[in-house]
């Protein structure tokens, strides 16, 4: 059943109402827009309106005061205190901040500060630069603390090597004893030879011995005896003491012997030797047995050596032995084929011994020192001799 032009239907109805609906929404929404406008607070045109819009005027004054504040890098006591309390709150420990208990995080109080007090809070670029720098200083640091003392001992290492010359001594009318006890032995050394005047001899107790040293057998030893004679007018010489130092000069072995034939020279101004000194000594085989044990297997040093082991009865291979009386520059400087021990000393030591009676252990500490001052050249020439001697054996036995 159709309707009529007239009669609207159902549809045309619902349809005009919805459309009436939205006009009606878009007319209160217009009307809406102005008043919202007008609620958002502005400054006052005129002066009427100042007292009425007070705190809106407070609002924007503020909001305006702290936006330029805040643009020209610069903030107030206040706003301090607040980011001072925020930076608290942040850096709590994490096991606090991480807790699972659900209460509210308490802000540290603020203590108040005391008039004329400002607050000094550290800026992100100062920890910045504090970092850096403690970074370059733990690598200047040395990383052990041996690095700091050994540059300071290499200084002063340096300094004590620094030695006086000629050119240090341009004066030459001093007396060189009173520049040896200002200025040390090496200055009036070189004082002494400008001059013209020898060397003063130095004491053989402070020159041939070293003191803090060792006191022990070393590998190397020296040796010498002292004797007595026998027989008709004391021609025949027998052991009278023995003296063994070591490479120190420090005395490992000092002992007299008991003598097996009567006494008829006993050389006091010489040996220094007297009849009391022997009357009760140790018994000659008993002596010749503990220096064998000494001896064996050690390098042995002493002066015309073959006459200490020839008394003594002992025998040691020739390679363990060095002769300071046969050393050939020992020889050119004393300008002798048997140089004494004596001359030496005076020569090559500076030291004066055998000044009037002899002593065993004077003696081989003279020997000793002789040895250590050239024992460096002197290894070195024996085992050059060793090697060429060793070379040709070797073309010797190699077939034509």
């Amino acid at each position: 059943m159709q309707h009529g032009f007239g009669n609207p239907t159902a549809k045309d109805k619902r349809k005009t109402f919805w459309i009436k609906q939205n006009l009606r929404k878009k007319k209160l929404e217009k009307q809406a827009a102005p008043q919202k406008q007008q609620e958002k607070p502005g400054p006052p045109q005129e002066a009427q309106q100042i007292s009425a819009n007070w705190k809106s005027l407070q609002q924007i004054l503020k909001s305006s005061q702290s936006e330029k504040r805040h643009q020209n890098g610069f903030t107030t006591k206040k706003h301090q205190e607040n980011a001072f309390q925020r930076s608290s709150v942040n850096t709590a420990a994490p096991s606090e901040r991480d807790s699972g208990e659900k209460e509210k995080q308490k802000t540290v109080p603020v203590v108040p500060k005391e008039a004329g007090e400002k607050l000094k809070l550290p800026a992100a670029s100062d920890s910045q630069q504090s970092a850096a720098a403690k970074r370059k200083k733990d690598r200047e640091m040395p990383t052990s603390e041996e690095d700091g003392p050994k540059k300071k001992k290499k200084k002063i290492s340096l300094d004590e090597e620094r030695k006086p010359t000629e050119d240090d001594l341009w004066f030459d009318d001093v007396d060189p004893d009173v520049i040896e006890e200002t200025m040390g032995a090496e200055a009036a050394e070189i004082m002494r030879r400008k001059q013209g005047v020898r060397s003063k001899s130095r004491e053989p107790e402070t020159s041939l011995v070293k003191e803090s040293a060792f006191s022990g057998i070393t590998q190397t030893v020296a040796i010498d005896c002292e004797m007595v004679g026998v027989g008709p007018d004391g021609e025949e010489s027998i052991l009278a003491r023995v003296s063994l130092v070591n490479k120190f000069g420090k005395c490992i072995y000092d002992k007299y012997v008991k003598p097996t034939e009567k006494v008829t020279d006993y050389r006091t101004a010489v040996s220094g030797i007297r009849p009391e000194d022997i009357k009760d000594g140790e018994d000659v085989q008993t002596v010749q047995r503990e220096v064998a044990d000494i001896l064996k297997g050690r390098i042995v040093v002493g002066h015309a050596i073959h006459n200490d082991l020839k008394i003594l009865l002992l025998d040691h291979p020739k390679k363990f032995i060095r002769d300071t009386q046969k050393y050939k520059p020992f020889r050119r400087i004393a300008k002798s084929s048997r140089p004494s021990l004596k001359v030496l000393c005076r020569e090559v030591l500076n030291v004066k011994v055998q000044q009037g009676e002899h002593s065993s252990v004077q003696d081989a500490q003279a020997t000793m020192r002789l040895y250590t001052l050239v024992k460096k050249q002197w290894e070195a020439e024996i085992s050059s001799r060793k090697r060429n001697k060793e070379s040709e054996e070797k073309k010797k036995r190699k077939p034509r």
